[in-house]
């Protein structure tokens, strides 16, 4: 009995670390990112009167 209540304990505390852990990813795949928007490449234009 004991063995049994420790692989359920075992499953109990794997399941919850599973969920804290996809609930991490999700917060950390929605928080947006601090730098700016700014491109890093610019081109020229030409000017429109020639």
């Amino acid at each position: 009995m004991h063995r049994l209540l420790a692989a359920g304990l075992t499953v109990v505390a794997a399941a919850a670390l599973a969920v804290a852990a996809a609930f991490g990813v999700v917060a950390l795949l929605n928080a947006t990112p601090e730098q700016p928007n700014t491109p890093l490449v610019h081109y020229e234009t030409a000017p429109r009167g020639q």
